[in-house]
């Protein structure tokens, strides 16, 4: 007699894990601090600062002539990444990808930046070492892959020596 395996759960299921998951990961967020609000203020008060930095506000000022519009698309990244909201689409990586000339330098910067910004936010401890964490994660990412993409595989550790929060 042959049985027919047992499915361990639905899609129904998987959408209500997921659902769960992010309300769960939304809720800690906002435990410490990280509301709409929070992600507003580190957004506008970082990308202040790269708008007048002496190595990074060029290549944004390049690419960028309309800010409002960036900044929305910004907050709505970080509430995603915060808050697994899922309101981001887009491909940060093609985007970087196709700036010629980046390197370690310029994520350090761009990670010193944001660092200073969260500290100047006076958040919770916790949700500086989140939102740090999570900021530290991504430059990694970009830079390993514009280095790898560069370089070839001697590129895959560029981000080992990333500033940390």
């Amino acid at each position: 007699m042959t049985s027919k395996p047992v499915v361990e759960s639905s899609a129904a299921d998987a959408r209500a894990y997921v659902q769960r998951k992010r309300k769960e990961k939304s809720a800690e967020a906002h435990r410490i601090g990280i509301d709409a609000a929070f992600i507003d203020h580190i957004v506008e008060a970082f990308y202040g600062k790269i708008r007048e930095d002496d190595l990074l506000g060029p290549i944004f000022a390049a690419r960028i002539s309309n800010w409002p519009p960036h900044l929305a698309r910004m907050k709505a990244f970080w509430r995603s990444v915060l808050h697994n909201s899922g309101e981001f689409s887009g491909n940060p990586m093609l985007k970087h990808l196709a700036i010629p000339g980046l390197h370690l330098e310029h994520f350090e910067r761009w990670l010193n930046l944001f660092y200073e910004t969260l500290r100047e936010a006076e958040s919770h401890p916790a949700a500086i070492e989140l939102v740090g964490t999570r900021a530290r994660m991504i430059a990694d990412s970009l830079l390993t892959a514009i280095t790898m993409r560069r370089d070839g595989l001697t590129g895959g550790r560029a981000g080992k020596d990333l500033p940390h929060v």
